[in-house]
């Protein structure tokens, strides 16, 4: 099984220190899940012009191709003026329709208001769904309040994200299984 987390912002640090803290759980806890964490802030992603994403090079083809060869993503995003950032909403529009389908997909959202938890539903939720992915309704949001000096510092909020780690990884073995099944039972 291959996890990719996906730190969806070039600026900012709690998103990043979130997205570490899930990296390293999910390593600890799951030593046999390949984990890769793509944070766009190291990468230099151009905008999408509608190419297929197996055209691009450089940092925009490494970055799509990591992503399509996951078994699950974990998304992690800042909510910037109640919205996902552009760098992520870039991401989405470099992968094909339905480049999540077969994938499961789960979301760590960082976020200065408890309102913007409406931007999860409204919004990356949506996105997700069509582009087909087998979406883990439960997600980790995270207020400005829950972090000090780049630490998270409210153990609920540690708790809710080793499980979110758990329900990616049972959800996609879930999946994995029920789709072998399925595939075994055709004739060819």
């Amino acid at each position: 099984m291959k996890i990719v987390g996906l730190s969806g912002s070039i600026v900012g640090s709690k998103t990043r220190t979130a997205m570490d803290y899930m990296i390293n759980e999910t390593i600890k806890k799951y030593p046999d899940v390949e984990v890769v964490l793509i944070d766009l802030a190291d990468y230099v992603v151009q905008f999408s012009d509608g190419r297929n994403y197996l055209e691009y090079e450089g940092d925009t083809g490494f970055v799509t191709k990591t992503i399509m060869e996951a078994d699950a993503i974990i998304i992690g995003t800042p909510i910037f003026q109640a919205s996902i950032p552009a760098t992520l909403k870039n991401i989405f529009d470099l992968l094909p329709v339905n480049a999540f389908r077969d994938k499961v997909v789960s979301m760590l959202v960082t976020a200065g208001s408890p309102k913007h938890y409406l931007i999860v539903e409204q919004q990356l939720k949506p996105i997700l769904a069509y582009m087909k992915a087998q979406i883990v309704q439960t997600y980790v949001f995270i207020e400005e309040k829950d972090f000090h000096r780049k630490e998270i510092v409210n153990d609920d909020v540690l708790f809710r994200i080793d499980r979110l780690v758990e329900d990616t990884v049972v959800l996609t073995e879930t999946y994995t299984t029920i789709r072998e099944a399925k595939e075994e039972t055709y004739d060819f």
